[in-house]
């Protein structure tokens, strides 16, 4: 099994069971956490990036890499980036437009990675 999807898989079903126990607590569930999962976090498992590790949604990564605000994620979001001609160095990460993800859930995406993934 390809290394990728082996993690895909794993992070998946590590995901899945967090809104079942907050609700089990009584807690309102994130709803930045669940548009993360839906959209990020089969690329950015536990604010990882399985496709360039250099670029994780850790904050010393996102300082590193200019990402600091919630404005900068929603922006990235929009517009990640051209892909470089230099296969290691390939970002990936798609274009999450209007159409895809609203402002509203863009920013709840957002606000959930600065929250998160300290």
């Amino acid at each position: 099994m390809n290394k990728k999807l082996a993690s895909l898989i794993l992070s998946t079903a590590v995901l899945l069971p967090f809104p079942v126990f907050a609700a089990m607590k009584g807690e309102t569930p994130d709803p930045g956490a669940a548009l993360f999962r839906a959209n990020c976090a089969a690329c950015h498992p536990n604010g990882g990036n399985i496709m360039n590790p250099r670029k994780t949604l850790h904050k010393k990564d996102r300082v590193k890499n200019g990402i600091i605000t919630a404005d900068d994620i929603i922006r990235k979001m929009r517009n990640p980036g051209p892909s470089p001609t230099h296969p290691q160095d390939w970002a990936g990460m798609k274009m999450f437009d209007e159409q895809k993800i609203s402002n509203a859930d863009a920013r709840r995406i957002a606000q959930y990675i600065l929250k998160t993934f300290e």
